[in-house]
């Protein structure tokens, strides 16, 4: 059952690892070869272990989209916090209520966003440039902050400008420092005074020569592995998004 991508910053070059459900597999080895991703027809929800027939928000069986507080709206909209009535106080606690980093990256536009940890987000992002720019005591804040600078910046990735390199040319220190003009005061005991712009490669040496979405539900996905840039495995044949398929039990071969 496909769990996740695991990313980690390796030697000069971002390291990629599947993960499945007894299994975890070094992809950066496999690059240039063959691999074969074969969905069973089974998926189950990555929570509660269950067969559905359907999962919701990357891979949660109904039952659980409907209990789990990490499938609630405030995750997508931190904002929309709501503490006092979180489906899961202790688990609220432990994600939501603790310090938050706002920052700023460079994947396609210049974006705004927020993260719990550095620099797994900024990887998942496909960023090749990523600067924080404040640290806040909580989710809600930190979601506040990044909605007051959507008004100058952008809050979303262009998956495909992303993949094909197509990235926006800007100065993120300078970017940084126009926006910290702009912060209200209530955010500003929180700005991170001296930071560096962190930069990341990925093993994806040239643009996709095809960048249709590979779907399992449609078939298998196999080709040559010609590279990972974010979420994103990069075939000849196309590209998967491989938390969208989250739950699905497959079968994975390679050479």
């Amino acid at each position: 059952m496909i769990r996740d991508l695991l990313l980690r910053i390796g030697d000069g070059v971002v390291d990629y690892h599947l993960l499945l459900d007894e299994q975890e597999i070094a992809l950066n080895p496999l690059l240039g070869g063959r691999v074969a991703i074969r969905f069973t027809g089974e998926r189950r929800c990555v929570y509660c272990g269950r067969r559905a027939s359907k999962l919701f928000n990357n891979g949660s069986c109904w039952p659980c989209f409907r209990r789990l507080a990490i499938n609630d709206l405030c995750q997508v909209k931190p904002t929309l916090c709501h503490y006092e009535t979180c489906r899961e106080p202790e688990w609220g606690d432990a994600h939501c209520m603790i310090p938050t980093y706002v920052y700023l990256a460079r994947s396609s536009d210049v974006k705004v966003g927020i993260t719990r940890s550095l620099p797994g987000r900024w990887l998942d992002q496909g960023a090749v440039e990523a600067v924080p720019i404040a640290r806040v005591p909580n989710r809600k804040m930190a979601g506040e902050l990044e909605a007051f600078l959507t008004q100058y910046v952008a809050d979303k990735t262009n998956w495909r400008r992303m993949l094909k390199g197509e990235v926006a040319d800007a100065d993120l220190l300078a970017e940084r420092s126009r926006l910290l003009e702009l912060i209200p005061a209530e955010f500003r005991p929180y700005v991170l005074p001296d930071e560096e712009v962190r930069s990341f490669t990925y093993p994806l040496k040239a643009p996709p020569p095809k960048l249709a979405s590979c779907d399992l539900e449609k078939g298998d996905v196999e080709g040559t592995l010609l590279g990972m840039k974010g979420s994103y495995l990069v075939l000849d044949t196309g590209v998967l998004n491989v938390p969208k398929f989250a739950g699905y039990v497959v079968t994975f071969e390679a050479g």
